[in-house]
């Protein structure tokens, strides 16, 4: 099991997680205590059944919807904000 404290995270920066992470899950701990687990992109997308969010933002997931549909809903969502303020 890979444990590492909060304390030895905020001493040697994300790089410590990054060397535990490539044996598997992380347990975190503060205050001597079991406080957090972290796990991979791929081992939480096989967690939760779904594809990683890498492989949904470089488009190998086709979507149901075009560029120009996108668009035109985010420029609808946005001219409803002006009306808040």
């Amino acid at each position: 099991m890979n444990t590492i404290s909060v304390e030895e995270i905020e001493r040697r920066g994300i790089s410590a997680l990054d060397e535990l992470l490539k044996e598997g899950p992380v347990h975190v701990t503060k205050n001597n205590r079991p406080a957090y687990v972290i796990v991979s992109e791929d081992d939480y997308a096989r967690l939760i059944g779904q594809r990683g969010l890498w492989e949904l933002l470089d488009g190998r997931t086709p979507g149901t919807r075009s560029k120009q549909d996108i668009d035109a809903q985010l420029r609808s969502q946005r001219g409803s904000w002006d009306e808040l303020r």
